[in-house]
């Protein structure tokens, strides 16, 4: 504490975990030492310091040596995971070894069309390819039992199976095979090799000299917005599956910018969003990406990400390796600060897996077993749970503040006796006096970890005063004020005071009263703003979503407000910026 400047300036450097720690903890920490402590202070940089201390980031999927590995009685599963499928590498290593590969797409009835499958592979040789085996689980069994029964099965048979990940999988299957899984590249310059590496049958039959580069901005395109879905609520709203088969379908077309701004933000990437400020984000990127200034020379999508002039495929997989490894938010446009939230996601879904797949087993080697620990810890959380609500009575005439009151009231109430259940329970079980339960044993395995459990986070009329008035033509109106909470001594005449809403994805300019871009490293502002009556529309508004929590559903969302601001109001847009009645 004697030295907390220096920690601060550690703190705000860009990079923590590539600065020397101060007071001496630089020399005298271990590099494990050395992650607690990032960790523990910086969560948003935890993945940076495990690669350091790993000295190694992850290992590139060669399929090839998967099966040289496997063997006529051994399956190989694929994990799928978003924007990634092993379908076509499979085929195309097939290809290469001069074997056939034969496909089925699991589901309802595709039982029948496996089993023929299965037969003539395994009899006369080549490879099987089930997809989507978590559609076909009644089937596993089945197959299971063939694989291991057949007697005598073709030496260069294999198997291949893609899936989700399910519970419900058969866990023998899974120990008798090989698993594997392929996670999409990372980053604009795998996305645009990815493309420009495949198929590329859309780079030539054009003549027009327009048509490579507005081929690469819709590669473009497509690597941006898969890439947004990274920043979760800050990119998209919902995580869309954008996939190849959007790509081809909107190089089909002919040229005219009507047409593609039409066919790629209404119908081919526009067709998959369901979200209206989502389809407005997807508007914006081709409102400034899709236009006559696309061709002209200084065009960019941001510093540095230009449209090459090259007229072969592998000019632009040159000009695409010179692209920088690692893409600063602001490309996507983001602000840096979405880095952070997205790294201490990364960072938080790590651990969570960390823990879950910690041992569960009740020996404890000399130490205390996790049902005595829990069992403590329950008696403890007991102890401090305050009593019940006595049920409310003669709380006065129903106002709006008592209705609401009361609401939040039976609200409370049940969140106390479903944790007060919960424990009582959870020592029953332990003892042995009645069954543990799925959800008490999650609740165990949560409270042992310290984490909450998935039961108890699921717990969780305006007066129209101006008669004449049409429902259908009334808007709400705000403005931000300078006052603060303890300013306000009385209700408005008109509409109500609003306090306590989180600004993410930018700041507030209290002097101009507009919104300003965010400070590094601080992701939340208030803002104070009151309904008045309707008045004329202001083009430097951003209209901004407001929503209850920071998961941007449609089940959440409350209404929009309009802020003012110098910047065009699609600069907010690309931000995501929206208001938030709660961050937790």
């Amino acid at each position: 504490s004697r030295e907390e400047k220096q920690w601060k300036l550690w703190f705000d450097s860009k990079n923590p975990e590539e600065e020397l720690v101060p007071s001496g903890y630089g020399q005298s920490l271990d590099s494990f030492r050395h992650l607690l402590l990032i960790r523990s202070w910086c969560p948003d940089r935890t993945i940076a310091q495990v690669y350091l201390y790993n000295l190694d980031e992850g290992v590139i999927l060669d399929l090839e040596k998967t099966w040289e590995e496997s063997d006529p009685r051994t399956p190989l599963i694929c994990f799928l995971s978003m924007g990634s499928d092993p379908t076509d590498s499979i085929i195309a290593l097939g290809k290469r070894l001069k074997t056939e590969t034969s496909c089925v797409s699991m589901g309802q009835g595709q039982g029948m069309h496996a089993r023929k499958l299965l037969q003539q592979t395994m009899a006369h040789g080549g490879w099987a390819l089930l997809q989507n085996c978590h559609l076909g689980l009644d089937f596993l069994d089945e197959l299971m039992d063939t694989v291991i029964e057949t007697e005598t099965v073709h030496e260069s048979f294999r198997l291949w199976m893609t899936t989700d990940i399910h519970k419900q999988f058969p866990i023998t299957l899974l120990q008798m095979s090989i698993k594997f899984t392929n996670e999409p590249p990372q980053g604009l310059r795998a996305g645009l090799k990815r493309t420009y590496s495949g198929d590329t049958e859309h780079f030539v039959g054009h003549k027009m000299v327009q048509w490579k580069p507005l081929l690469y901005a819709v590669a473009f395109l497509h690597s941006t917005i898969q890439e947004r879905r990274k920043f979760g609520s800050l990119g998209w709203n919902i995580p869309y599956e954008f996939n190849q088969a959007d790509f081809n379908a909107t190089v089909q077309f002919g040229i005219s910018w009507s047409t593609v701004c039409y066919m790629i933000g209404e119908i081919q990437y526009g067709g998959r969003v369901t979200d209206d400020f989502d389809k407005r984000l997807m508007n914006t990127f081709v409102k400034i990406w899709f236009s006559e200034n696309t061709f002209s020379q200084e065009f960019s999508f941001y510093k540095g990400y230009s449209i090459p002039k090259c007229t072969m495929v592998d000019q632009y997989l040159q000009y695409i390796q010179s692209l920088p490894a690692y893409d600063t938010p602001e490309v996507f446009g983001l602000h840096p600060n979405a880095d952070i939230t997205y790294q201490s996601k990364v960072s938080r879904d790590v651990l969570d897996t960390i823990l879950s797949i910690q041992p569960k087993d009740s020996s404890g080697g000399g130490g205390e077993t996790r049902e005595v620990v829990v069992a403590r810890l329950a008696d403890d959380m007991l102890e401090k749970l305050p009593a019940d609500y006595v049920p409310f009575e003669n709380m006065g005439p129903f106002q709006p503040m008592h209705i609401f009151l009361r609401q939040e009231i039976e609200q409370m109430q049940r969140v106390i006796s479903l944790v007060r259940s919960t424990l009582t329970d959870l020592k029953l079980a332990i003892d042995g006096t009645i069954v543990m339960s799925e959800n008490l044993r999650d609740a165990l395995d949560c409270m042992y970890d310290g984490r909450i459990p998935a039961s108890w986070k699921k717990v969780g009329v305006h007066h129209l005063a101006n008669k004449g008035w049409a429902l259908d033509s009334v808007v709400l109106c705000n403005e931000v004020t300078k006052w603060m909470k303890d300013d306000i001594t009385s209700p408005p005449s008109e509409g109500v005071y609003v306090y306590g809403l989180y600004l993410e994805g930018a700041g507030w300019d209290r002097r101009n009263m507009r919104l300003t871009e965010s400070k590094p490293k601080f992701l939340g502002a208030h803002v104070k703003p009151k309904n008045f009556k309707p008045s004329a529309k202001d083009p430097r508004l951003y209209s901004c979503p407001v929503y209850k929590k920071s998961s941007r559903t449609d089940l959440n969302y409350i209404a929009a407000m309009d802020l003012k601001t110098r910047q065009p109001p699609e600069h907010w847009v690309l931000r995501g910026v929206a208001l938030l009645c709660d961050v937790k």
